[in-house]
């Protein structure tokens, strides 16, 4: 019997009928371009979040967390809908919602993904939930319906306007593969992600300044793309050039500018990036790195003094390239670097930041791994 098995038997009397699973992940290149219907190119992580579901006979709702203990949120399914008050039990309750949920569950989380990381954790909680619900309830929505369902439950139920990149590759992500998604249509392409082979190492590090997406900064960000959208009379920044972009430069505001600035090399860097893997030219892709988190910092400004700090040690101890991951406003970092400069790395970053007076930081690799699946029936 699993831990989250026995949790469970625990706190509710009974075994689960389903546990699901789904990662976290880390998104290579394409930052803050998925509402602008872009190309990313992300990969799931090792840590996951896992969701045990047992059917009950009313409408009753009641959701636990192995990481918040002798807690049980109870609500009934009646009541569940945007507005309803709530902490971190709103993710599942957004996706319940989302998918029409029409009897009444017990649940609990076991979440390792780290909180406020960048990696996703929301994304990762929401997709474990859905694909238990999904399987256990015979819904039959395909992975596209469920990342779209999942967006909505973040967006409308939680209130956090996301794009669709993190519910995607939670559920769609291939062991030793980069998902090459396209954020218009949901289609997507695996691109073979070895570093190892070249002797190089994929170096997470976790800034533990802990970002929030509900402050407002995000939604800021995200509505000043919607803007450029408008005024430009566009369906999407993905159809602007550089060229366009200076051209109508009168039309939109500084910020405007250099918000859309931002999105179109994004773009552009997704797909050279995707050169650089299939023809392991990992100089190139360390360029492009730098090169996003430059416009990151300057053009989105959603970098931060402890994310500027782990990049420019990371590159000072010889990392090939190394940009902020996620978000923005704080989380994680990766550098591309020798697997021999893993230890000199870590010191360099962890020297940083001593010097700075920031939180320790935390270090950790991980391969490209499995998107969502049912790991328990019955």
């Amino acid at each position: 019997m699993s831990h989250i098995d026995k949790k469970f038997v625990e706190t509710f009397g009974q075994s689960p009928d389903i546990i699901a699973a789904a990662p976290g992940r880390v998104n290579l290149i394409g930052e803050h371009i998925d509402y602008s219907d872009g190309f990313v190119l992300p990969f799931a992580i090792n840590d996951r979040t896992y969701a045990a579901v047992r059917v009950r006979d009313d409408r009753k709702i009641r959701i636990a967390s192995i990481q918040r203990k002798n807690r049980i949120v109870e609500v009934n399914l009646d009541v569940v809908k945007p507005g309803l008050k709530g902490e971190w039990e709103r993710y599942p309750l957004g996706v319940m919602w989302a998918m029409g949920l029409e009897k009444g569950i017990d649940i609990m989380i076991d979440g390792h993904v780290p909180l406020g990381a960048g990696l996703s954790s929301s994304a990762a909680l929401e997709c474990s939930v859905a694909t238990a619900l999904n399987h256990l309830f015979s819904f039959g929505y395909s992975l596209e319906e469920l990342a779209r369902l999942t967006q909505k439950a973040e967006n409308e139920y939680v209130g956090v306007p996301c794009g669709i990149m993190d519910q995607s590759v939670s559920l769609m992500a291939q062991t030793g593969s980069a998902l090459l998604l396209d954020c218009r249509d949901l289609t997507t392409q695996n691109i073979a992600f070895d570093v190892a082979s070249s002797g190089l190492e994929l170096l997470i590090i976790d800034t533990q300044a802990h970002h929030s997406l509900t402050d407002g900064g995000y939604a800021e960000r995200r509505a000043a793309c919607e803007s450029v959208v408008k005024k430009l009379e566009i369906k999407s920044l993905r159809e602007l050039d550089l060229i366009t972009l200076e051209a109508s430069r009168s039309k939109i505001s500084d910020t405007e500018f250099k918000r859309a600035r931002h999105a179109v090399t994004e773009m552009k860097r997704v797909m050279e990036a995707v050169l650089a893997l299939e023809t392991k030219n990992f100089v190139a892709l360390g360029i492009l790195l730098n090169q996003s988190h430059a416009s990151l910092r300057d053009d989105y400004n959603v970098s931060c003094p402890e994310l500027n700090a782990a990049v420019e040690a990371s590159l000072s101890a010889g990392a090939l390239g190394a940009r902020m991951v996620g978000g923005g406003f704080g989380g994680s970092a990766i550098a591309l670097i020798k697997a021999a400069q893993v230890r000199e790395t870590i010191a360099a970053v962890e020297k940083v930041f001593v010097e700075n007076k920031f939180k320790a930081p935390r270090f950790f690799t991980s391969l490209p791994s499995q998107g969502a699946e049912i790991i328990q029936r019955g």
